[in-house]
């Protein structure tokens, strides 16, 4: 077994560790089994990676992480219950409540895939545990034996085009999951996913073992699971519409997408006949995921969100419709089409702090739409400028949000690191409003006695 990284450094970190490193450039490829690509490296766009070429050539199989872990399954417990969740947007949130939820039912949960923990660093498959793994694409296409018990798919839009070649390719792979899955959520609110549900429907006829659940957040379904404002519904079992979850009121479930990721989820729970007040808690107490809307703390009526994983302008949308008098801090490195998008949107800002790169181009789209802004370069002293604005606003919930509508790295090494320095900065102001607030305190009273 050869372990090999493009990476000179990564290679001698490895064989530091004891791992093998050889020169797969050099080897004969037709001695190998089985070639495990990493989801990362390009298998078919825009072209083959030079060691996918190579196993091709051998007739070498070319699979992923995912794909061993499906084979593991398949080989010592088949029946083992595996929920399987893709789309393009949401499917971290809709992993991570599926599996908040299971958990607060008092489940043995094991939670990662593309997110958090990689599938083979989790505990193996087993009868009386559940494995909820978002998968993507990428995954999907190195796992040629994914079958999971429950797949899910939230949603297409284009995205990663450049890696399928085209968006009927991407949604192909995504399509090879539902195919797969014994029971099937498929949300059919754009049109790439309700062609998926459909044909999956088509063929699987009146066959009981294949079951198909459409979720949509716009339309009341015969037989499926829809929202009805923040309330979740489901027409499954007997027809009749039975309210199954609610996300009002709950703050790490803010806006639409959020009714669809917890529609996701409620559903799978809801298949599953797990008890409603179960659902409901699990719901109530949902911590949310770090950068996604993440309300990072308060001063007196200002609340500041990290949504620092909108690193372009359809994320930042979610951020824009889930509020109203907000105080903007966005930009970063700039993707195609910047803000523009967001024009119809921008009446919910009071003002806007313009960072990075992008500052100067979000200026433009800003000023052309009356939106006052504020071109502050850094994050620091976009959230002071910010902070001291809300504060002296008259409105009653204003919120200072970042959402950059940006990539981080002209400054930052990535999104999380970008919305951790936000969540460090915002703490060091809470602390010492705190701190200030005290101080007044005990002058006032000193000057009383």
């Amino acid at each position: 077994m050869l372990a090999w990284d493009d990476s000179a450094p990564a290679r001698a970190r490895a064989g530091n560790e004891g791992i093998d490193v050889g020169d797969l450039d050099k080897q004969d490829w037709s001695g190998f089994e089985s070639f495990v690509l990493s989801p990362g490296v390009p298998l078919t766009h825009p072209k083959p990676h030079w060691t996918v070429v190579k196993a091709r050539a051998a007739g070498v199989e070319i699979i992923g992480d995912l794909e061993l872990f499906c084979r593991e399954r398949a080989a010592t417990t088949p029946e083992s219950p595996f929920i399987a969740i893709t789309g393009t947007n949401g499917k971290s949130t809709t992993t991570a409540l599926t599996a908040h939820l299971l958990s607060e039912a008092g489940i043995d949960v094991q939670l990662g895939g593309n997110i958090g923990t990689p599938v083979l660093e989790l505990m193996p498959p087993s009868y009386d545990r559940i494995h909820v793994i978002e998968v993507s694409s990428f995954q999907i296409d190195l796992a040629p034996s994914l079958n999971p018990t429950v797949g899910a798919l939230i949603n297409l839009s284009p995205d990663h085009i450049d890696r399928h070649g085209s968006m009927e390719n991407y949604a192909a792979v995504k399509a090879r999951l539902i195919d797969a899955s014994t029971m099937a959520l498929v949300g059919v609110d754009d049109r790439s996913c309700w062609e998926i549900g459909k044909a999956r429907e088509d063929k699987s006829g009146r066959d009981a073992t294949r079951f198909t659940c459409p979720v949509s957040i716009h339309r009341r379904l015969r037989r499926g699971v829809f929202a009805d404002g923040t309330k979740i519904v489901s027409t499954l079992h007997d027809g009749a519409g039975k309210v199954i979850g609610d996300t009002s009121g709950i703050s790490t479930l803010r806006g639409a997408h959020n009714v669809q990721n917890a529609a996701f989820a409620t559903g799978i729970m809801h298949l599953w006949r797990f008890p409603l007040e179960t659902i409901a808690e699990g719901l109530r107490t949902f911590p949310g995921l770090p950068h996604r809307m993440q309300e990072v703390g308060r001063i007196g009526h200002v609340a500041f969100i990290n949504d620092s994983k909108a690193t372009n302008a359809d994320a930042a949308e979610k951020a824009l419709l889930s509020f109203e008098d907000i105080f903007w801090i966005a930009g970063g490195q700039m993707k195609e089409g910047g803000i523009t998008p967001l024009t119809p949107h921008l009446s919910r800002v009071r003002k806007a702090y313009l960072i990075g790169t992008a500052a100067s181009d979000f200026a433009r789209t800003l000023g052309e739409n009356n939106i006052d802004f504020m071109i502050c370069r850094t994050l620091d002293a976009a959230l002071s400028s910010a902070t001291t604005d809300a504060h002296g606003c008259d409105a009653k919930q204003p919120v200072v949000l970042l959402s950059p509508a940006c990539a981080s790295y002209d400054q930052f090494a990535n999104y999380e690191v970008r919305g951790d320095a936000f969540r460090t900065l915002v703490t060091s102001l809470v602390v010492a409003t705190r701190n200030d607030g005290h101080e007044r305190h005990r002058g006032s009273q000193e000057k009383s006695s």
